[in-house]
């Protein structure tokens, strides 16, 4: 999106290049990365930059309101909420399409950031930071674009990271919680959170209880489990029917949760109807409207309690909605439609994307501070894997911004 940065890098690209950039990566970590890295990072210009900085000061004005909690209640299912939960999240994502600015007023015809959804989870704090130096190690990045926010360096960065998962603990006995984590995804992010912090990746199914205490074994000892860095989200362990645990995530045992689960759910897709402004679309439970909205095909339909894009209808039908039991209604979200603009120039074309914004949230802290990002391309209908197969210049990345 800066022209300039945007000439030089594409110059510079070649195919051999990008296969040579994924081969260091995979020399560095091998076997560990398993989804796609697009083949060029995003260069975010300073106007747009100062807008997604706004919009995310808005929405962090909404979520450190002192009834906040009092409003996303009902957003915890009751046969999953976990005990002793912090006040606030420590986590937080914020994604946005980047969109061009079609209100008629004095921005109109710029790139604007809107709201698609948030998250009071972890995202790939270990993998940006490290795929941020991959690409300046590969290609000309100019040094005054930065992945970074309110740090300097990736090491100032890690130790802001170590100091809210790890504290004064024992690294050992802080774990990341995963169900079969080197089978997911997203494994390359746990060993580079290891590395950084010596926070290792636990399986649920490693976990041992004793009252109210939890343990896991390692290299023949049995080591306390004071911290867990938590990575896991309920709605996996319902691709494992008849898993069998020890440990509960339910249980009320005696650990500090550094990202506590329910904050998962409280900050969501649940919190988009409590959000308004010029960068956010009207979201709406489906059990709060009386008739559908005159205007349905402008309206996307989400379940709020899934993830990666699963159950999300694009066009929406009355029928579809009347499909839907009034019991079930409430787990529903109708969110107005936006309209990506395709702003990466490729070798062959305009590329959409979208921007995710990365914060922590120590407990002693009133608010998030950002401190990374990452970014995802796409030349389908949805941002996402299963509408970009055999598709290239698609899939994650990181942004450098302008100041």
């Amino acid at each position: 999106m800066i022209q300039s940065v945007r000439q030089a890098y594409n110059e510079a690209f070649s195919p051999e290049r990008y296969q040579a950039f994924l081969a260091n990566i995979d020399n560095d970590l091998p076997g560990q990365l398993d989804f796609r890295v697009a083949e060029t990072p995003v260069f975010v210009p300073k106007v747009l930059t100062d807008k997604l900085l706004q919009a995310c000061n808005d929405i962090i004005s909404v979520i450190t309101r002192h009834d906040f909690k009092t409003h996303t209640e009902q957003a915890i299912p009751a046969n999953q909420r976990v005990a002793n939960e912090d006040e606030h999240a420590q986590f937080m994502v914020i994604d946005f399409a980047v969109c061009r600015d079609e209100s008629g007023g004095p921005t109109h015809g710029e790139l604007t950031p809107q709201l698609i959804e948030l998250q009071g989870f972890p995202s790939l704090y270990g993998f940006q930071p490290y795929l941020a130096d991959q690409f300046r190690a590969n290609y000309p990045i100019p040094d005054h674009l930065s992945h970074l926010f309110n740090v300097d360096t990736n090491a100032e960065y890690i130790d802001r990271l170590r100091e809210m998962i790890v504290g004064d603990c024992n690294p050992e006995e802080v774990i990341l919680l995963e169900i079969y984590p080197e089978r997911q995804k997203t494994r390359i992010d746990f060993a580079l959170t290891e590395q950084a912090i010596g926070v290792a990746p636990v399986c649920l199914t490693k976990i041992k209880k004793d009252g109210r205490q939890l343990f896991y074994e390692k290299d023949g000892r049995r080591i306390p489990i004071k911290r867990i860095y938590n990575r896991l989200i309920f709605d996996d362990l319902q691709n494992f029917p008849g898993l069998e645990t020890e440990f509960n995530l339910t249980d009320d045992v005696d650990v500090e949760w550094v990202g506590h689960p329910n904050w998962f759910f409280r900050i969501s897709k649940y919190t988009l109807p409590l959000l308004s402004g010029s960068y956010v679309p009207p979201s709406y439970f489906l059990s709060d409207l009386t008739e559908n909205p005159a205007d349905l095909e402008n309206y996307v339909l989400k379940p709020l309690f899934s993830f990666a894009g699963s159950g999300v209808k694009i066009n929406v039908t009355p029928a579809d909605l009347d499909a839907i039991p009034v019991e079930m209604r409430s787990g529903f979200l109708l969110q107005h439609k936006v309209k990506y603009e395709p702003v990466i120039q490729s070798p062959d074309g305009l590329v959409k994307c979208e921007i995710r914004m990365l914060f922590i949230w120590p407990k002693e802290d009133a608010k998030p501070t950002l401190l990374t990002n990452l970014s995802r391309l796409s030349r389908g209908e949805m941002i996402g894997v299963n509408f970009n197969k055999n598709k290239d210049w698609v899939g994650g990345t990181v942004c450098f911004f302008e100041k």
